[in-house]
């Protein structure tokens, strides 16, 4: 469907029936709703029992993929133009999709999102076409979510699949370019743009950075086929390098596609291989580019479960080739020494310093989305702490950060804690140990006292040397501030 006025009735259609996150969620109710991000149908469908109105004909066609009768297909949207276009195929007096369009937004915004029929829910069983384009899932939200959104001029989107990073990122750039090397996933973005009535996006086919060669961009987000696995079956996920190496190269060629100050964030997969240091091989990463890198691990799987997850992800646990394909992706990671892989996201930053630094940790633990701004406050917490010797900073007045709560543990009627957390409640939800000194200079720090003079007063307490004490605080001070509990002055709240 690639006319604009058959495009333009469709999305009046969409419209009109409230075929809209707001409007899907009225009509089935928050427990069904969300069975359906578990790929459930179940409560949905009893939901509408009895209702052939058309939101609930465009709800069991794109949401729930189960057939419905002709004449209600006809009554919800333009039923000629959609089979005409692809979107719909009729069997007799039913109507089944063809794709999946899915209501999605933001804030004050409604956005149909358009890919193929996808695995485990609805009319779709089994292995999935090589050419596969999928759709809104737990990664394409995980990246939207932590996308610095600052005010941009030039977006790329690089693997944009259905194009769910560059429907967010059109609404804070003057441009957005799209890129992918499945054919299909443009022409789907190209409709998923239309439909959502956006007009600030470009699309580009080609490998990688090929499709944008000399080009440079305020921001960089992909999330790209990123799996690790023996053959490059499927266009959404396999990259078609070995190992690691597609994650490896737009880390290392990313840098040179963007502007001063400009991000790249992207998710990743990384291999842990015996004898190695993970960390060390995402340094090793990182060193060359010159900017300024946060990585973060959220998951390790062994060999045997990512298999498994990957399999199942295709369809094929249902398929005769199950135990062969399994076996050769355990000779594969065997092959290469590969004792578990790292799923996590890296965020760079261009910020043209001589001493970048590259910040590598495994946090598994909960987090507070959206955490774009907060990533954005990180990389400006390591600008500020370049800039200010270990006299500069005790010469600053901070201020804890809102949301965070101390913590204190021991043993029942004993005088003193054994250890005092500070733990911050939005965000990275981070913990950090402190000591009595750390505990007392974040309490203290209301943005009225310097951080020397609190030492000070803290050292006169205690009863122990000022000099001494001075010395012994940059180094945890600088850790507080790095992981956000302590601000410096005029610092926004993330």
């Amino acid at each position: 469907m690639h006319d604009s006025s058959q495009v333009t009735r469709l999305r009046e259609a969409l419209a009109d029936a409230d075929y809209t996150v707001d409007g899907c969620l009225d009509a089935l109710g928050p427990q069904a709703y969300g069975a359906l991000s578990r790929s459930e149908t179940v409560p949905a469908l009893r939901s509408l029992r009895g209702d052939g109105g058309p939101l609930a004909t465009l709800i069991r066609l794109f949401l729930l993929q189960t057939r419905v009768p002709l004449a209600q297909a006809r009554t919800a949207l333009p039923f000629d133009e959609a089979v005409a276009g692809g979107l719909l195929a009729r069997d007799g007096d039913e109507v089944h999709a063809l794709v999946d369009i899915r209501p999605y937004g933001e804030a004050d915004t409604d956005w149909w999102v358009v890919s193929d029929l996808g695995s485990g829910i609805g009319g779709v069983s089994g292995s999935v076409r090589p050419d596969h384009v999928l759709g809104i899932g737990g990664a394409s939200t995980t990246l939207a979510g932590i996308t610095v959104r600052e005010q941009a001029d030039r977006v790329l989107d690089l693997g944009t699949g259905c194009g769910v990073q560059a429907l967010h990122a059109s609404r804070h750039a003057r441009a957005v370019t799209a890129t992918d090397v499945n054919r299909r996933a443009l022409d789907l973005t190209r409709l998923t743009m239309a439909l959502s009535g956006i007009a600030n996006v470009g699309l580009a086919e080609g490998s990688l950075f090929e499709p944008v060669e000399r080009e440079t961009f305020d921001l960089i987000v992909s999330n790209p086929p990123f799996v690790i696995s023996p053959k490059g079956r499927f266009t959404y996920r396999d990259g078609g390098l070995p190992g690691d190496e597609i994650c490896r190269r737009l880390v290392a060629e990313a840098p040179a596609h963007l502007a001063d100050g400009g991000y790249c964030q992207l998710l990743a997969n990384w291999q842990h291989v015996k004898g190695e240091d993970w960390q060390d091989r995402l340094r090793e990463w990182l060193a060359p580019t010159g900017c300024d890198a946060w990585v973060v691990q959220r998951e390790v799987q062994d060999p045997a479960q990512y298999a498994e997850l990957w399999l199942r992800d295709a369809g094929d646990h249902q398929s005769a080739e199950y135990a062969a394909r399994y076996d050769a992706w355990l000779d594969a990671f065997e092959r290469d020494g590969v004792e578990g892989v790292g799923f996590g996201w890296i965020s760079l930053h261009k910020s043209g310093s001589e001493r970048p630094v590259a910040h590598i940790e495994e946090w598994p633990h909960a987090v507070e989305q959206p955490l774009g701004a907060e990533i954005a406050a990180w990389f400006r917490r390591q600008d500020a702490l370049r800039s200010h010797d270990d006299a500069a900073l005790l010469g600053t007045a901070f201020r804890l950060a809102s949301a965070v709560l101390q913590e204190q543990t021991g043993q029942p009627g004993a005088e003193d804690p054994e250890y005092v957390v500070l733990r911050q409640q939005r965000g990275m939800c981070r913990a950090d140990r402190v000591d009595t000194v750390g505990a007392a200079l974040a309490g203290a720090s209301d943005g009225r006292l310097t951080a020397g003079a609190i030492v000070d007063a803290i050292a006169e307490l205690l009863g122990e040397d000022q000099v001494a004490l001075r010395d012994a605080v940059p180094g945890p001070l600088r850790s507080l501030i790095a992981d956000g509990f302590l601000l410096f002055p005029e610092t926004p709240a993330p």
